[in-house]
């Protein structure tokens, strides 16, 4: 590993990247920070990848780019559980699985100068007429009035503002929650509130299969797409309302890490996959909603592009968990009474909080528990929450045993 570029000491921001094919996008974000100004030496780049990739070439374009970084494959993971006394958390971060975005979370977390991170997905470019991480930054710093949007079935599709020309609904979206009736208005939100703050995309929709099948396509991507046009206010979810939230543009405050687990998808015997960083999303906006903080919404936009593939093996890795996708959301949001306070009504007070649960990690606690404790027979694969409950019980002894080696290593 080169030390020089992987201990840049001003370094605040890491960059968390999945990436087995197209990690040369990179240079398009690099590119896009230095031209509209942006502190490059803010930025460290965490590539997770996997053995059989080109390690040496994407260390290589990282130090071309003259950026601070360092690449994990499979072995550099384990090498790095055993340096940070976790490895027997390692089963945590499912192998060959776009939720080993986790891995870069525990990353952050072992670097306690790293105050925010950013998720880009591999198959995605900047816009070239807008500050990237700029916009992000201003958007988990943002105070003043914004849209507020929520529905009659308490889920917000962040395609709604031209929803009525392409009809869409975004991957994860519960089929049961589609044609709702939308409701903004507008309200304030104080600096700091903004944990998250979610990119949306143009060119290739984020879809789940079954929807790209009635949008009449048979290689992965979308016959409609989208465009900046279709993307008016930026907005928040009113407490209460779900969202999907997708992990291919999106930035986050430190503080959420412990509520933020990507889950243990595709490895795993009900072979449930691909809702890792929607119910994720699902973790982050109840906590959110809990402790009076809030998920932004719209730009910076990314161009999302897709790689063709075939929409049914993308339905073969959804269909495990499409049943459960319906319900999860009613679970989290139903959990233990000490940390329901705050939402009890469908838009409570702006400064609502759970006085026994005023930390991201006490709300995700109880979540967990409610999942690992939970009897969900009626539903296909219902074990599997199960499963999740109980790694996500191990995800925060993880966090824990993380921040014992930091304070053994501080003294």
């Amino acid at each position: 590993m080169d030390e020089r570029r992987a201990r840049r000491d001003d370094t605040d921001i890491c960059v968390i990247v999945p990436t087995i094919r197209e990690y040369e996008c990179l240079r398009e974000y690099v590119a896009n920070a230095r031209e509209h100004g942006f502190d490059v030496s803010r930025l460290h780049f965490v590539l997770v990848t996997e053995d059989f990739c080109d390690v040496a070439a994407m260390r290589s374009m990282l130090d071309g780019l003259d950026v601070s970084g360092e690449v994990f494959d499979g072995t550099r993971r384990e090498e790095w559980y055993a340096e940070q006394d976790v490895a027997e958390y390692g089963h945590v971060v499912p192998a060959a699985s776009h939720a080993e975005t986790s891995f870069g979370l525990l990353y952050m977390w072992a670097n306690p100068r790293f105050e925010y991170g950013v998720f880009i997905d591999d198959d995605t470019l900047p816009h070239d007429d807008a500050d990237y991480f700029g916009r992000h930054m201003e958007n988990l710093a943002f105070g003043g009035s914004i849209e507020r949007v929520r529905s009659d079935e308490n889920w917000v599709n962040v395609l709604y503002q031209n929803a009525d020309e392409h009809g869409l609904y975004p991957r994860g979206y519960p089929y049961s929650a589609m044609d709702e009736t939308v409701e903004t208005d507008a309200t304030e939100i104080e600096s700091g509130a903004v944990v998250a703050s979610q990119g949306l995309w143009t060119n290739v929709p984020d879809l789940d299969a079954v929807r790209i099948l009635m949008d009449g396509d048979l290689e992965g991507q979308a016959q409609t797409r989208t465009s900046a046009e279709d993307f008016d206010e930026d907005f928040v979810a009113a407490r209460g309302n779900y969202l999907t939230v997708c992990s291919m543009n999106l930035a986050f405050r430190r503080e959420v890490i412990p509520a933020f687990y990507q889950l243990p998808m595709d490895d795993n015997e009900w072979d449930v996959g691909r809702f890792d960083d929607i119910w994720s999303g699902l973790f982050l906006k109840r906590a959110a909603d809990v402790l009076g903080k809030r998920i932004y919404n719209g730009g910076p936009l990314c161009e999302h592009n897709k790689a063709a593939r075939s929409t049914f093996d993308d339905l073969a890795n959804e269909v495990a968990g499409l049943e459960l996708n319906e319900h999860v959301w009613e679970v989290l949001d139903s959990v233990e009474p000490e940390v329901q306070r705050a939402t009890q009504t469908a838009e409570p007070s702006e400064d609502g909080v759970a006085d026994d649960a005023d930390s991201f990690e006490a709300v995700f606690a109880a979540m967990a528990d409610a999942l690992a404790e939970g009897d969900f027979s009626e539903w296909n694969n219902g074990a599997f929450l199960n499963h999740c409950g109980e790694y996500m019980r191990d995800w925060l002894d993880c966090l824990d045993a993380l921040n014992r080696t930091r304070a053994l290593a501080d003294d």
